[in-house]
C-alpha cells in the first residue's frame, strides 16, 4: 500500500500536471475509440501493450475476457458493451486473451473448482463452449497445449456471444463496427491476431482498414509489432493456425510463437486442413 501511495503522489505531480489540457477535456466527456476487453491478470495491461493514452480505451476486465451470452445474466458486462456502443458510440471491439490464463486452466479442470471456488465455477460455465470444444476437439495433447488451444479457442466463442447482444448485432449488420480477436503473448509481448481469411492467429505489420488516415491508437498499433486483424464469426469445422517462424506475402519472418511448428501444423491447419 505505501508503494501505491508514493504512486498516487508522483502521478499528480508529474504525469498529471504534465498533461492538464488533456484531463480538463476529459472532466467533460469522454470519446473513447476501443472497447477492449481482456482477463483481470495482473501480467497484461491494455493501455501499456498498446500504448494508448488516458481516455482511448474503454476496458472490460475480468476472469477469462468472458461476456456471457446476450439474456444470459444481467452482470455488468453486457450492460457495459451495451453503453460502450450506443451511448459513446465506439465502433472497435478488441477481445484479448492472454498466453498462461489461469481462468483456461481453471476451465480444463472445472469440476475441481465447484466446491473451493464455487464462484469461479459458476462463472467460467460462460465459456463452457469453449471447455467443450477443446475436450472434444483436441484429445491428444498435453495439458500444458491444451491451456494455449483453450486461450486462442475462447477468445473466438466469447467474440460469438458478443454477437448475440442486439446492439452489436445492428452494428455489425449497419456494418458500423469491427470487432479483432487477439491473444498476448507473456514470453515475448508479441500480440497474435485472428485473421479470418486464413483462420489463423498471425503477426502481420499492418491491417488496418483502408481509408483510416486519422492518427489514433489504431495507427500506433499498426506502427509496433502488436498486429491488428478485423475479426468476423469463422464456421467452428475450420481450424485455426498460428505462424510460426513463417514468411508473409511480403516475405517479411514473422516472430516465433508458443505452439512448435509440429503443434501449429496440427492444431491450427487453416483452411486447407480437415479434421
Amino acid at each position: 500500500m505505501r508503494k501505491l501511495i508514493k504512486g498516487l503522489r508522483a502521478f499528480k505531480d508529474n504525469y498529471y500536471s504534465n498533461h492538464l489540457e488533456l484531463f480538463e477535456k476529459l472532466t467533460h466527456a469522454q470519446k473513447p475509440r476501443v472497447l477492449f476487453i481482456t482477463c483481470s491478470d495482473s501480467r497484461i495491461d491494455p493501455n501499456l501493450i498498446t500504448q494508448a493514452a488516458v481516455g482511448e480505451l474503454f476496458v472490460i476486465r475480468n476472469a477469462g475476457n468472458i461476456i456471457p451470452p446476450f439474456g444470459a445474466t444481467n452482470g455488468g458486462e453486457g450492460a457495459t458493451v451495451e453503453y460502450a456502443v450506443h451511448a459513446l458510440g465506439i465502433e472497435q471491439i478488441v477481445v484479448c486473451g492472454h498466453s498462461h490464463c489461469g481462468a483456461m486452466k481453471g476451465l480444463l479442470k472445472l469440476n475441481k473448482l465447484q466446491q473451493d471456488m464455487p464462484l469461479v465455477y459458476n462463472w467460467l460455465q460462460y465459456a463452457e463452449s469453449t471447455r467443450r470444444l477443446v475436450q472434444e476437439n483436441y484429445n491428444s495433447y498435453s495439458e500444458e497445449e491444451l491451456v494455449e488451444i483453450a486461450v486462442a479457442e475462447n477468445v473466438l466463442t466469447q467474440i460469438e456471444n458478443l454477437k448475440t447482444y442486439p446492439v452489436v448485432r445492428s452494428k455489425l449488420y449497419q456494418g458500423k463496427l469491427q470487432i479483432y480477436a487477439w491473444i498476448y503473448h507473456l514470453e515475448t509481448g508479441e500480440v497474435l491476431a485472428y485473421d479470418p481469411q486464413s483462420h489463423a492467429y498471425v503477426a502481420p505489420q499492418s491491417q488496418l482498414m483502408n481509408g483510416d488516415t486519422t492518427e489514433s491508437i489504431e495507427t500506433r498499433i499498426a506502427n509496433t509489432s502488436a498486429p491488428i486483424v478485423a475479426c468476423e464469426f469463422p464456421s467452428r469445422h475450420k481450424q485455426r493456425q498460428v505462424a510460426h517462424n513463417t514468411a508473409n506475402n511480403d516475405g517479411d519472418t514473422l516472430p516465433d510463437m508458443w505452439l512448435s511448428p509440429q503443434q501449429a501444423e496440427r492444431i491450427y491447419r487453416g483452411s486447407n486442413g480437415n479434421r
